[in-house]
Order: C-alpha cells, then structure tokens, then sequence
C-alpha cells in the first residue's frame, strides 16, 4: 500500500465535527463522508518527523500517572497516531461511521523506550475486517519509527455493532480474565477526568467529555476513555517493565464518571496480569497482561 504523507498532524475537531455530519440521515451518500458500506480503505497515512511537545508529555504524564521523565510512555505513541486514525475513519471511502464504533481492544510492543528528543515517523492503516458475536471487528494499525528502526507498533481493534453471529469468534485480542486477582490499589476518579485527558491527548469524543453529551449517545454520565485507563494501568507498574514488551488489553465495561475503581495484578512467569474492577459492584472494566 502506498503511503500518503501528511505535512502535519491533522486538526482533531474537523475531525470529529466530520465524524458527527456522518450520523445525519442519508449523509453517507456524501463523496466526502464515510459510512455507506463497502470494504475497508486500501491505504496508509503517515507522518514524518514527529517532535515531542515537552509540556504536552509532561501534561499527559500527570493526567496518567506516569513519572515524569524523559522517555516517552509506552501508551503515547497511541495519541500521537489518534489523529491519523481518526481522519482515516471519517474519510469517504471509510465504511463506517466513526462514531459508534466501539474501541474493545488493544495491543501495544514497545520494542525499545523512545526518548522524548528522538523524532518519530507514525505510518497507521486499516487492517482487514472479520465477524464478531456483535457485528463486525476490524483493526487499525500502527507503526512508530526513528529513521528505519521499528520502535513501537499498536493494533486497535474496533467494533462495529451490527447483524449479530453467535457463532463468530470473539475479540482478536483476548487476554486472561482478571476476576480474582488480588486488589492493590483502589482509584477514585473525578468527573472531569474525561475533559482533562480530552484536553491532553486531543480525543474531544462527546462521550467522554460531558454529561449531558454522553447521554445523546445513550450512557446516563460521560465515560472514561479505554486508553486512559490502560495508561493508569501502565504507569501503576511501570517499576516492573523492561525496556521491550508487549502488552493487550480488552476494555470491558465502561467507567461511568464519576468513580471509584480497584486496581489488581500478579505476576505469573514472564506475564504480568492486571485489571480494573468497579469497587463496589466488582463488574469488571479492563482486562489486561503484559509479556516481559
């Protein structure tokens, strides 16, 4: 597949203003928006020459937990490569509506940490589609270099809701169930959360960012985004990473801000299991594990 190269990073809100447009009735048959059905795009955005905004990193560390230091979070690259994935989304040869679509779940290798001084070229694509119990999955990929060398790579995987198929496979990623697992932490998350990792990462989705947006789209309070809790989950062990790693989650249930939350995890040979459970309900919000 060919690369389009971009000369910058794309502006979020066109972008999501974009995304909306594609939720009015009969707009999918607009050249310029996407969701009428077909196959997945055939074509690679990138990005060259990435420089990391220092009082950006040192904002996203604090939001997530992170130490404040200067090499990249392994979860960074991903709000980095957000923008190009969501203007893939929302282009016309896009087969479905970017909003709506459900982020279920996320692998992520760090084949080495970034420095924050280091430049980084992001190439992102849509991967093929496949069934899923609750409609249709597909990923989206990405790529992070420095010069040649592959550094980070990232497979999001998105549900479509659809034509339900009991018999489909589920999730393409799937780490172990973290019910019983001992608890170590107990978060208790504002209900601003959502507008202060929105300011940050540039993720302005309505359901995250308000209350009273969050209920357009059926939830009773603005949720947190998956990708912030699967960073608070990073930095919560960062002490036990090594510089090269793999790590999957699969978002379960959404946080309903708001909230008090448990944080488990246990090491079993060369994995590290961990998850986020609701404190009271025990109903569980993230399941994930790390391969050292």
């Amino acid at each position: 597949m060919a690369a389009e190269e971009l000369g910058h990073s794309p502006s979020m809100l066109p972008l999501f203003a974009r995304a909306g447009l594609a939720m009015l009735p009969g707009a999918s048959r607009l050249p310029f928006v996407g969701g009428g059905g077909g196959g997945l795009p055939d074509r690679v955005l990138a990005l060259t020459d990435i420089q990391t905004d220092r009082e950006r990193l040192t904002a996203y560390d604090r939001v997530c937990g992170f130490t404040l230091s200067d090499v990249l979070p392994p979860t960074y690259p991903h709000m980095l490569a957000f923008p190009l994935q969501l203007s893939l989304m929302t282009g016309g040869d896009f087969p479905y509506p970017a909003i709506g679509l459900v982020h279920i779940a996320n692998r992520i290798t760090q084949h080495r940490a970034i420095g924050a001084g280091e430049l980084i070229s992001l190439r992102v694509w849509a991967a093929a589609a496949q069934s899923h119990p609750s409609g249709t999955q597909f990923a989206l990929r990405s790529e992070a270099r420095v010069g040649e060398e592959l550094v980070w790579e990232e497979e999001s995987v998105n549900l479509r809701r659809g034509h339900k198929d009991p018999e489909a496979n589920g999730p393409s990623i799937s780490p172990p169930d973290s019910s019983g697992l001992p608890a170590t932490a107990t978060w208790r998350l504002a209900g601003d959360l959502g507008r202060r990792y929105g300011a940050v990462s540039g993720d302005l989705n309505p359901i995250h960012v308000h209350p009273l947006s969050a209920r357009l789209f059926g939830f009773p309070t603005a949720i947190a985004h998956g990708m912030w809790t699967l960073a608070r989950c990073l930095a919560a062990v960062d002490t036990e990473l090594p510089e090269a790693f793999t790590v999957s989650a699969a978002f379960k249930r959404p946080i309903l801000l708001p909230a008090t939350v448990t944080f488990a995890e246990t090491r079993e040979g060369n994995e590290l299991r961990f998850g986020v459970r609701d404190a009271k309900r025990d109903t569980p919000h993230l399941d994930g594990a790390v391969s050292l």
